[in-house]
């Protein structure tokens, strides 16, 4: 073939589609080669869809000369690993640091550089263990997070700014974040002390809850799966896998380019349940925070009676689980929100501008079973008045199953206008079935 025929538009799409890699091996081939190979558009083309720059940036985020140079920087960076597992990496970072710019910006701050070869190397050689691949590049990109003094501030939730979010209910407070190397070293010895983790050094703590929940999170560094402790962690080590072991393929796979262990497919999994809305913020006073609870069908179910709506969802909680609990096996902490729609309360086609709660009535199951049926005055103590415009009315309850699958359904009683100054007879408004079941990722 001579290339001297072939136009520069048609090289760049024949290079375009090589790839990076195989662009720089056709420089080799002759004169022509090498100048379309060197053509900027074709590396800003290739940063933007291996890395998703749109800047030639260096792994350090500082601006590189051009977009040739900054692809290369990456690839010597992360020369150690599979490229495919660096891109992949890249793309679950981007995802939720995308998402936390845009929707929760005050905990972008909290996500601390990465961590160098040699500090990894570092945290290996103390506790004794080697890192996954995919835990390795994670760290490489973000070495966790860190806070200040400012961010406990005006919080009931210890640090409201955890990536992973959690929930609250009583006076039981989560909210998840991921550890820093050094930390990673401090809290895995001082598990392994004194949990007697000894027979288990294969395990590093590498999530824990700001709050005092005795919510902790434990990477396998043999098999690559993540867990979390349940209320038997202190006496027996028992602990719950949190991503399906289907998806976990052995860190001793021949093809290293396929390689995942549970952190990466755990936050993989995150950063799609908060690009996709099915987890939000929640704000609570002067504080706001990622919440587990989910918004999106179906596992939250919706309902709107007579004007008033109300949305509900539950979330597993590990760290109550209690496997050798006959009864009380498997523990579920539900979020109710009630409004009231614009247009008020509708009674027999009649609006009020206000209705209050003055009852509620559960129906709870464990598979299909019911196994409470249960009324009584008020929700949480209070008796809540909603008005048309106003912010949601959200309160939290647990309920305890013996199985690991269940639901819950059931009515609130209202009255048009308040209990002190009625206009009208009380009417029910439904609390459609929502879930409780032990999911396949638990966060």
């Amino acid at each position: 073939m001579n290339l001297e025929a072939v136009g520069d538009l048609a090289l760049h799409i024949i290079l375009s589609k090589l790839g990076a890699e195989d662009s720089a091996k056709a420089a080799c081939v002759s004169t022509k080669l090498r100048a379309s190979a060197s053509d900027e558009s074709l590396w800003s083309l290739f940063c933007a869809r291996d890395l998703h720059l749109s800047q030639p940036l260096d792994p350090l985020g500082n601006l590189a000369p051009s977009f040739k140079e900054s692809y290369q920087l990456w690839r010597v960076s992360f020369k150690m690993y599979p490229w495919s597992l660096v891109k992949r990496v890249k793309r679950c970072w981007d995802k939720i640091r995308n998402w936390l710019t845009i929707n929760f910006p005050e905990a972008v701050s909290t996500l601390k550089k990465g961590a160098s070869e040699a500090d990894i190397q570092e945290v290996e050689k103390i506790l004794k263990v080697k890192l996954p691949l995919p835990t390795r590049i994670l760290y490489r990109f973000h070495n966790g997070q860190a806070f200040e003094e400012k961010h406990f501030q005006n919080s009931l939730v210890g640090c409201p700014l955890g990536l992973i979010g959690g929930y609250a209910f009583y006076n039981h407070l989560v909210t998840v974040y991921l550890m820093p190397l050094r930390q990673v070293v401090l809290e895995t010895r001082k598990i392994r002390r004194k949990l007697g983790f000894t027979g288990r050094s294969e395990y590093v703590v590498v999530a824990d809850s700001c709050a005092y929940s005795g919510k902790l999170f434990f990477l396998n560094c043999t098999s690559g799966q993540l867990y979390v402790g349940t209320r038997n962690l202190p006496t027996d080590g028992q602990m719950l896998p949190c991503v399906p072991d289907a998806l976990i393929s052995s860190i001793h796979d021949c093809n290293v380019d396929q390689q995942q262990d549970g952190m990466l497919l755990w936050l993989e999994e995150h950063g799609r349940r908060l690009e996709n809305g099915i987890i939000k913020l929640r704000q609570e006073e002067n504080f706001r925070t990622i919440s587990q609870f989910p918004e999106e069908s179906p596992l939250c179910s919706t309902a709107i009676t007579n004007g008033v709506k109300v949305r509900a969802s539950a979330v597993f909680v590990p760290e109550h689980a209690d496997l050798e609990n006959t009864s009380e096996k498997y523990t579920f902490s539900y979020s109710i929100r009630m409004s009231l729609l614009p247009e008020g309360c509708v009674i027999n086609g009649m609006p009020f501008s206000s209705c209050q709660l003055n009852w509620r009535h559960w129906i709870i199951r464990s598979n299909d079973v019911v196994v409470a049926d249960v009324g009584g005055e008020a929700v949480i103590g209070q008796y809540p008045l909603l008005r048309p415009g106003e912010e949601e009315f959200v309160y939290e309850s647990c309920s305890c199953l013996p199985s690991s699958s269940g639901s819950i359904e059931g009515s609130f009683t209202f009255v048009p206008g308040s209990l002190r100054v009625p206009k009208g007879g009380p009417f029910e408004v439904a609390v459609a079935r929502f879930p409780l079941q032990l999911p396949n990722y638990i966060f």
